[in-house]
């Protein structure tokens, strides 16, 4: 039950990072959502990179930079 507690809360802070480094928020489900995809597209992408992130921290950048990319498609998808 803690892991889904910080599973919810990483992708929380992650969502709201990316949403505030790609200037505009997606409200408190929006910003978990794209936090916790972020995380896997995060984590897709380190992993291809070779990239190791451990800790709380590491899970947080992870999760983030998963995010600006998961946003910056969806973007790109809306404009077209």
């Amino acid at each position: 039950m803690a892991a889904v507690f910080w599973f919810v809360l990483i992708g929380l802070v992650a969502g709201w990072l990316a949403g505030m480094l790609m200037r505009g928020g997606f409200g408190l489900i929006g910003d978990i959502v794209v936090g916790i995809l972020g995380a896997v597209i995060g984590g897709y992408v380190f992993g291809l990179l070779g990239i190791n992130s451990g800790g709380l921290l590491g899970a947080i950048v992870t999760a983030t930079v998963g995010a600006v990319i998961l946003i910056f498609i969806l973007r790109l998808f809306r404009r077209a």
